[in-house]
């Protein structure tokens, strides 16, 4: 077995013999290459979940041999000990198809203890028991006897063989380990090496954004596993119809656009659990403008939490004295929210390169028909 983190270069991609539909090589995009900049506000300097201080990604992408292909995706809220320091959270379910390990202490508790991880749905537990170990052999945790690992998934089983469960605790250890902050690799990486979206090839994705000083000046940063179906737009423009691949066409192999989107949100706000899960739920808006129609069996989660160091939670802390934006302060990182989910889904989508399983390959967006379905609608 093969793992390690990486940017697959563009020019060891080539169409494998067998794929369905023969295609080119194409260099992977972020969506800004392509004048896709969806909103008002301006990214960060990564244009990524990181430009949220203190947030780190780290990526473990398991391929071994022709049919494994998966990983993992871990984001930490910040790099010292999650237990000891937590941070505020929430979690919005768009639709609840999925295993979101860990989701009823954070809404009861509105805090995250744990690192995020992302990975393949059957591998949910092996990741939770493989960051709990570890975890536990950190220093000061010798007394510990409960931990909440936090957990998503989406299922990887078309490209990747997902019965074999190939998830070692090596991998999530590197995951974690490696995290930092910075640029953040994108497309056929970690937990989204084996995903699928609108019937190409899904991935990881992330985006940011940086409210003006009028409205705060917060920094709100996205992350996402595609790995779902749907009718895809860019930026309004209908790319699936276009090209003829999209939900209830007869031909599609997911007609129904069942499969799962996970989506991390994070912010440097000072805002606490009610008003983050009111964030959460703007990011389901975002998804919707890709072409999302949050099928039957997509299961759509969002995890938001707030990585202001005024906000940290020690375990014992008693009484802590906390601001926090009012509710009218919110709705430019609504629409932050709105805007980084739309844009991470479309690099999580332009980013991404072929991979192959049994002979079968799955391509990503043609970039170079995007490009004249968006000229074609002014977009």
């Amino acid at each position: 077995m093969f793992f390690k983190s990486l940017f697959v270069p563009a020019a060891c991609i080539f169409a494998a013999a067998g794929s369905l539909g023969a295609q080119r090589p194409q260099t992977p995009v972020r969506a800004r290459q392509l004048g896709v900049a969806p909103g008002i506000f301006a990214p960060g300097p990564d244009n990524a979940i990181t430009d949220v201080a203190g947030v780190l990604v780290g990526q473990t992408t398991v391929d071994d041999g022709d049919s494994v292909h998966t990983g993992v995706t871990a984001i930490l809220p910040h790099a010292g000990n999650m237990f000891d320091a937590r941070v505020p959270a929430a979690i919005y379910v768009g639709n609840g198809f999925g295993k979101l390990l860990g989701v009823t202490q954070v809404q009861e508790l509105g805090e995250i203890e744990t690192p995020i991880l992302l990975t393949c749905t059957l591998c949910v537990w092996r990741a939770a028991d493989a960051m709990v170990a570890w975890m536990l052999a950190q220093p000061g945790m010798q007394n510990v006897k409960s931990i909440n690992p936090v957990v998503g998934e989406t299922n990887d089983g078309t490209l990747n063989a997902i019965r074999s469960r190939p998830i070692t605790p090596a991998a999530v250890v590197h995951a974690i380990e490696s995290a930092h902050t910075g640029p953040v690799e994108e497309g056929s990486v970690g937990a989204g090496r084996g995903t699928i979206a609108f019937g190409w090839k899904g991935g990881i994705g992330t985006s940011s954004r940086v409210l003006p000083k009028s409205l705060g000046g917060w920094t709100v940063g996205v992350l996402v596993q595609t790995n779902y179906g749907g009718i895809l737009q860019v930026n309004g423009a209908p790319v699936g119809l276009e090209l003829g691949q999209y939900s209830f066409r007869p031909a599609m192999e997911n007609p129904h656009g069942d499969g799962s989107c996970m989506i991390i949100v994070a912010t440097d706000a000072p805002v606490l659990d009610r008003n983050l899960r009111r964030m959460a739920k703007r990011a389901i808006m975002g998804l919707a403008r890709t072409g999302s129609f949050a099928a039957n069996g997509s299961g759509d989660y969002v995890i938001a939490f707030s990585a202001n160091p005024k906000l940290v939670r020690g375990a014992d802390q008693r009484r802590p004295d906390v601001e926090e934006l009012t509710n009218d302060e919110m709705s430019g990182l609504f629409e932050g929210v709105v805007e980084a989910t739309e844009e991470a889904i479309y690099n999580s989508l332009f980013m991404a390169t072929p991979v192959t399983n049994g002979g079968r390959t799955v391509h990503p967006t043609p970039i170079d028909s995007v490009k004249m379905i968006l000229k074609k609608y002014g977009r």
